[in-house]
C-alpha cells in the first residue's frame, strides 16, 4: 500500500504516519473492509469480507469485538452499506457466488437488515442473480437522498479468459422491490472498478467506471434517461492489455483530476489531468506495482489537496 501526492510537491508538511493495528488474522481470502457506525455510538465500526469464508463478520469499536453478520455464504466478492433513514438504520447489499469463470460464476445479490440487535445475525433476502457480480455501491443518482444500489459485475456471462470478450451489463437495484434496472450494457471485457462521485457538482452522483474500454462516466438525467461519456481510453496496449482497472475522483481545489490503476490487475498507477474540451492527459505517476488493486482518493493531511492510496496484491511493487 502506497501514498503518494496527488501534486509535485505538498509543502513542508511530513507525510502522515499511520501505525498499524491488527484486530484480526484469521480472514482467509481476506478481501474488503468497510467503515459503518452499526451500532450507533457515533464511532465507526468495521465490516470485513473474505472472500474463502462462510460468514460476514464486523467489529465493534473500540474494543473490535467480533459479530457474525450471516453465514452459510460462499465466494463472497463485495458488500456496501447504506443507513437508510440517517439514524442508523443499516442496509447491506452483498455479492456472493463469485467466480473469474463467468460460466461457473452465479452472481447471488443479498440485502440484509439487523433484525434489532445489530450484534446478533441479521435477515438476509436473495434480490437477484447476475453471473460475476462484483462490484456494489450505494448512490443518491437523482440527488433526492434515496440511495439505490449499483452492482457492476466483472464480465459477460458469456465472456471467458484472457479477452473476456462480451458487453457487461451495469444495474441498479432500487430499496422497496429490489428489482433490477438495467443502466448500460455499452461496456465490453472487464469491467473491474467503479466510483461513485457528484462529478459535475449538480448535487446528482454519477458513476464512474474502469474496463478494458478506459474510464466512462455514467449519468442520470433529469429525464430519467442515461448517458455515457468516455473520458479516457487507459492503458494503450492491445486488448486484453488495454483500458483501466480502478478509478477515483481526485480533488486539488477547484480542479479535477482522476486517478487509475492500468491496466487490468496491471503495474501501474495513472493520474489524469483535465485539459480542455473534453480531453484528459494521462500521466504515469508509478509502473512498480505487482496486480494493483486498490485505489482511493483522500485529503489525508488536511491540506486542502487529495492524495492517491493505491494498494496492490502481489509481492514487489
Amino acid at each position: 500500500m502506497l501514498l503518494l501526492a496527488a501534486a509535485a510537491a505538498v509543502g513542508a508538511d511530513p507525510m502522515l504516519q499511520f501505525r498499524e493495528h491488527t484486530i484480526a488474522e484469521d480472514l482467509p481470502g481476506a478481501y474488503q473492509v468497510l467503515p459503518a457506525d452499526l451500532n450507533r455510538d457515533g464511532r465507526p465500526d468495521l465490516i470485513a469480507l473474505a472472500s474463502n469464508m462462510r460468514e460476514l463478520v464486523w467489529f465493534e469499536n473500540p474494543a473490535w469485538e467480533r459479530h457474525v453478520i450471516a453465514g452459510g455464504l460462499s465466494s463472497l466478492i463485495n458488500v456496501d452499506a447504506y443507513d437508510a433513514t440517517g439514524k442508523g438504520d443499516w442496509r447491506l447489499v452483498l455479492a456472493t457466488g463469485f467466480s473469474m469463470e463467468p460460466a461457473r460464476s452465479v452472481g447471488v445479490i443479498s440485502v440484509l437488515q439487523p433484525d434489532g440487535d445489530p450484534r446478533k445475525p441479521w435477515a438476509i433476502r436473495e434480490i437477484d442473480r447476475l453471473p460475476t457480480s462484483h462490484r456494489i455501491r450505494f448512490a443518491d443518482l437523482d440527488g433526492s437522498g434515496r440511495k439505490v444500489a449499483v452492482n457492476a459485475p466483472l464480465a459477460a456471462a458469456s465472456a471467458a479468459s484472457p479477452d473476456y470478450k462480451g458487453r457487461v451489463p451495469l444495474v441498479l437495484y432500487r430499496p422497496g422491490d429490489w428489482k433490477r434496472e438495467l443502466i448500460s450494457d455499452e461496456l465490453e471485457g472487464v469491467l473491474h472498478g467503479i466510483a461513485i462521485t457528484d462529478w459535475d457538482g449538480d448535487g446528482r452522483e454519477e458513476i464512474l467506471a474502469a474496463s478494458f474500454l478506459g474510464i466512462d462516466v455514467f449519468k442520470l438525467g433529469k429525464d430519467n434517461r442515461w448517458s455515457r461519456t468516455r473520458l479516457a481510453a487507459g492503458n494503450p496496449d492491445p486488448w486484453p492489455k488495454g483500458g483501466s482497472s480502478d478509478v477515483a475522483p481526485v480533488r486539488m481545489g477547484r480542479r479535477r483530476l482522476l486517478a487509475a490503476l492500468e491496466p487490468w490487475h496491471g503495474n501501474q498507477v495513472v493520474v489524469y489531468r483535465e485539459s480542455g474540451a473534453g480531453a484528459w492527459e494521462r500521466a504515469v505517476i508509478d509502473d512498480s506495482f505487482a496486480m494493483a488493486h486498490a485505489l482511493l482518493a483522500a485529503d489525508v493531511n488536511g491540506d486542502g489537496r487529495d492524495e492517491i492510496v493505491a494498494g496492490y496484491r502481489n509481492a514487489g511493487g
